[in-house]
């Protein structure tokens, strides 16, 4: 998962040691909350998100708190050398969790009629094959092409592996601890999540190991059992991280199709590897596609359609704001980066309008016009946190920011919807024609 809902994107095979993780880890979680094991999260990538920073559908009342020490009480430090701390701020990816008990009723043949599991053994064959079992490969190559990266291009190439490697990693915590989960309600999805954190998991260690081309790495482990977790429902993960698997598709294959055009901008080999990377993303999206379409009531009435809607703008809003901050990565591989985005977002939008009852209309102009006034907002946020004015006079600068922010947010989501989405393909009956 390369990108996320969010404001608001090992050993050497890419397999991880979840239990590892869990040893010494206490969760503690706001009331009313459930208690969920530390490897459960989402959200690629790809965050953070508008629903954490204006309460829709959840609040910071829903954050659970990852708790360890040491034996001495010490607090918990990373693994000397790695990187064990991310900077939070809205646009974060952020570590997810669910309630498992819900997800478990959802993949109950008994409880659940519209599980179509034929189609799900189906799915099950094709990510058995693990046609990219020895895909991710390194040469000696990697090394070299990060020694060549510097300034301002080699800073924001490294934070765009940290970031994917953050994104993809909550991936494989929230699948991994889903394929437990449901091993005796439904062996076959429990398989199938198993074989997904497969491929985060990969992905991650993939990531991970580029970044050690530019002497740093992330201490994943001490990530897993010191970050915090935010609740989200089972129908928001699955809205949410079919959008984030989609995404993640559309962005991986237009940068490998742009670079197979024009070779002399391939600044690290990472990138040859896309092509066949972001089929995981895509075979990951059709199988939640095909969840999705097991709770109808989630797909048809007019919740549906304004939950849709919120999804794809939280997802679409994160990934342009995120990539123009860091536009001089993109325009060093020869990108524009405001034509770039646009792309994926409406090809995304394409995608989600087959499953979702309603989606954006990002071809609109005034779309595009809204995530630009975005973009300056944005700048000046950070611009008056990172001021040196004393904290009320900082503070009391936001609120025309922070105001304008929600504005434009709440004017594009009241833009008019485009009506789409098909849950079930109306019988042919084929008829004689004289």
């Amino acid at each position: 998962m390369a990108t996320s809902c969010s404001l608001l994107s090992l050993t050497s095979a890419g397999a991880l040691a979840p239990a590892a993780f869990c040893q010494g880890v206490r969760l503690r979680p706001r009331a009313g909350r459930q208690c969920t094991p530390p490897h459960a999260n989402r959200l690629h990538s790809s965050g953070s998100s508008f629903c954490a920073a204006f309460s829709l559908p959840l609040s910071r009342r829903d954050d659970v708190t990852v708790m360890s020490a040491t034996a001495d009480g010490a607090a918990p430090q990373p693994r000397k050398g790695a990187k064990g701390h991310i900077d939070e701020t809205l646009l974060t990816p952020r570590f997810y969790t669910t309630n498992f008990d819900e997800m478990e009723r959802l993949f109950n043949e008994e409880l659940n009629p519209h599980l179509k599991q034929e189609e799900f053994v189906a799915m099950l064959q094709e990510m058995a094959a693990d046609y990219n079992q020895r895909h991710f490969v390194r040469g000696a190559e990697f090394r070299s092409a990060a020694e060549k990266l510097q300034g301002a291009t080699r800073k924001f190439f490294v934070e765009f592996l940290e970031r994917s490697c953050t994104a993809e990693f909550s991936g494989f915590l929230l699948f991994k601890e889903l394929g437990r989960r449901l091993k005796k309600t439904n062996p076959v999805i429990a398989e199938i999540f198993t074989l997904m954190s497969r491929d985060e998991a990969r992905h991650a260690g993939f990531l991970n190991k580029a970044l050690t081309d530019f002497d740093l790495s992330l201490d994943l482990g001490f990530l897993t059992k010191n970050r915090k977790y935010t609740f989200f429902k089972p129908k928001y993960i699955l809205y949410a991280t079919y959008l984030s698997e989609k995404i993640g598709y559309w962005r991986y294959i237009t940068i490998y199709r742009f670079l197979k055009d024009h070779p002399d901008r391939v600044l690290y080999p990472i990138f040859g590897k896309f092509e066949a990377w972001c089929q995981d993303e895509n075979r990951h999206g059709d199988f939640l596609a095909a969840v999705l379409k097991s709770t109808p009531q989630d797909l048809k009435d007019w919740r549906a359609k304004l939950w849709s809607r919120f999804f794809c703008l939280t997802v679409y809003v994160t990934m342009y704001l995120n990539d123009v901050s860091r536009t001089t990565f993109y325009e060093s591989i020869g990108l524009n980066t405001k034509q770039y985005d646009m792309h994926v977002i409406i090809e995304t939008n394409k995608t989600a309008a087959r499953l979702f009852p309603a989606v954006l209309d990002v071809e609109n102009p005034k779309f595009q016009a809204g995530l630009d006034r975005l973009c300056d907002l944005n700048t000046r946020l950070k611009a008056a946190q990172k001021s040196g004015d004393p904290k009320w006079l900082r503070n009391l600068k936001l609120v025309p920011v922070v105001a304008g922010i929600a504005a434009e947010i709440l004017g594009l989501y009241m833009m008019p919807a485009v009506e789409a989405g098909s849950t079930d393909i109306a019988p042919f009956e084929p008829q004689l024609m004289y």
